[in-house]
């Protein structure tokens, strides 16, 4: 049963009535339309994360170099008292957000594949911005409690998690395997561009009405969840376009690839099936093939043009896709760094430099801008080399001794932190995007899988709540860890980007084999 939203078909009607012999390549602006709506969802999830992050610098006043009792005084209840005080109220209110966020990922894959994706992403994005919106209230009628607080945010983290397994299950719908990498890094600045918007919006009320600052990023994620209703679609079915062909989409090594398999099963003797056995397989990740014996590659070609099922894949036997784990680990200490960045950039600009407030959000945006550029560049070099794990270690190889340069150098001056900040947030950000999109997508649909097409929400959310526990842990031990100075932080974090990398080993071996023996390869033929 098709699903066209109330807003398509008005645009359809309307076009029928008002330009009968308007004609376009319906499968084109349909995917353009998806990409561009996803995107925005997506940018609103993100905007409505940022808030808190922005206004502590208002809720608890920067007592340094000043008499407590005149600046602290301003501070917002329950956010006053000693700078350490502070920092472990706001620990523990982003990790009610983070924990909750991760716990509640995992189920919320499970729901997206079962329940139909415009419903499930409009009706999150209501309802994250209802508790942002409450959460700017608690000004507006006085509240000082800390319990409403962790209520909010709680609440908040469990609605967020509609997010993600809904628009990359969206996105895989529509999107073949060609230039996964490089589409998906552009797609991905969503992540930057929401933080962006989110510190700007903040950072315009935050120190004339702090609750401004969260109450307009709560009606613009509500609007954006209205705007999914009315014109999201969820599969090209839905509209009478075709899956994405991904005969087209594979490279001409590969098709050359598939081509001589279906020779050989042309060939084979079928006696002889049932004395070969089957070898484990060189995991990698993307465009690559596995390496497989006679056997395995006859079971793959018996299903190859076999109806994709409609069967939703469990959460065990996501797990045992191969390369799920390690990305999944590997992501939990990426992202632990990315959001202790998120959460706690503009408190610790503000503490360190002489900025107030507002500059400081303002600068921390510069951060999501290197976010950007790492992004779209480790998605380009990902195509260009078909080895997703590499690119990833090497950028994370890059990003340890940077964090370390930053919190040396930063502050010498506004040029050299800016110049600094980019490059950070390019060097931590690339690795992060590039996992939970082109690789959650690449493994959710594994060949391993045989054709189950519901697969990508559960893998993504497989791989996300993974890296949320850790964006999670990540700010909650910064809380405790500012204690002893943010060079504590700043190790903490190096240190998180060694494990990060450490995970990857294995893939980037394997990856490494597999391209010395296509090049073995292109040299024979």
């Amino acid at each position: 049963m098709r699903d066209v939203p109330l807003g398509v078909q008005f645009l359809q009607t309307a076009t029928d009535k008002t330009c009968p012999n308007f004609s376009c390549n319906r499968q084109v602006w349909y995917r353009t339309s998806v990409l561009i709506l996803t995107y925005i969802a997506y940018t609103c999830y993100h905007l409505s994360r940022k808030p808190l992050s922005v206004a502590k610098a208002v809720l608890h006043q920067n007592c340094t170099n000043t008499t407590p009792a005149a600046n602290c005084s301003k501070s917002w209840i329950p956010f006053d008292g000693t700078d350490a005080d502070a920092a472990e109220v706001f620990g523990e209110l982003d990790s009610a957000f983070l924990f909750s966020y991760a716990i509640a990922m995992f189920a919320s894959g499970f729901i997206a594949e079962r329940f139909n994706l415009r419903y499930f992403l409009s009706f999150g994005m209501l309802l994250s911005g209802i508790f942002c919106y409450l959460f700017g209230l608690a000004k507006v009628y006085n509240i000082h409690s800390v319990t409403y607080f962790l209520i909010v945010q709680i609440a908040a983290g469990v609605c967020q998690t509609s997010g993600w397994p809904g628009v990359i299950a969206v996105l895989g719908n529509w999107c073949g395997k060609s230039k996964r990498g490089l589409t998906f890094g552009i797609w991905n600045s969503h992540t930057s561009v929401g933080n962006i918007l989110g510190s700007l919006i903040a950072a315009q009320f935050v120190e004339t009405d702090w609750s401004l600052s969260f109450i307009y990023p709560g009606l613009i994620i509500a609007l954006g969840g209205l705007l999914m209703f009315l014109f999201l679609v969820v599969s090209p079915t839905d509209v009478g376009c075709s899956l994405p062909d991904e005969d087209r989409t594979r490279t001409p090594h590969r098709r050359k690839f598939d081509r001589s398999l279906q020779n050989q099963v042309a060939n084979r003797d079928p006696s002889s099936e049932s004395n070969s056995e089957v070898d484990d397989t060189d995991i990698i990740v993307g465009e690559q093939e596995v390496q497989r014996r006679n056997t395995e590659r006859v079971h793959l070609l018996r299903d190859y043009n076999a109806p994709e099922t409609e069967v939703a894949i469990g959460f065990l036997g996501a797990c045992k896709i191969p390369g799920v784990i390690e990305f999944s680990l590997s992501l939990f200490f990426s992202k632990l760094v990315s959001y202790t960045f998120l959460y706690w950039l503009p408190l610790y600009l503000n503490h360190s430099t002489s900025m107030g407030a507002t500059d400081s959000a303002d600068l921390s945006v510069l951060f999501d801008v290197g976010g950007i550029v790492g992004a779209i560049l480790a998605g380009a070099i990902s195509d260009y080399s078909n080895m997703s794990a590499t690119t990833c270690t090497g950028m994370l190889v890059l990003a340890i001794p940077m964090l370390w340069v930053y919190q040396i150098l930063g502050t010498i001056s506004l040029g050299v932190n800016i110049f600094l900040l980019v490059i950070v947030g390019l060097l931590v950000n690339g690795p992060y995007a590039l996992i939970t999109t082109a690789v959650s997508a690449d493994l959710g649909t594994h060949p391993s899988l045989e054709g189950n097409s519901k697969a990508l929400a559960t893998v993504a959310a497989i791989i996300d709540g993974t890296g949320s526990i850790g964006a999670a842990v990540g700010p909650l031990l910064a809380g405790f860890l500012n204690v002893y100075g943010w060079e504590a932080v700043f190790y903490m974090l190096m240190v998180s980007d060694v494990l990060a990398l450490l995970f990857l080993i294995r893939l980037v071996k394997n990856e490494i084999v597999k391209c010395r023996q296509t090049r073995r390869l292109g040299r024979i033929e």
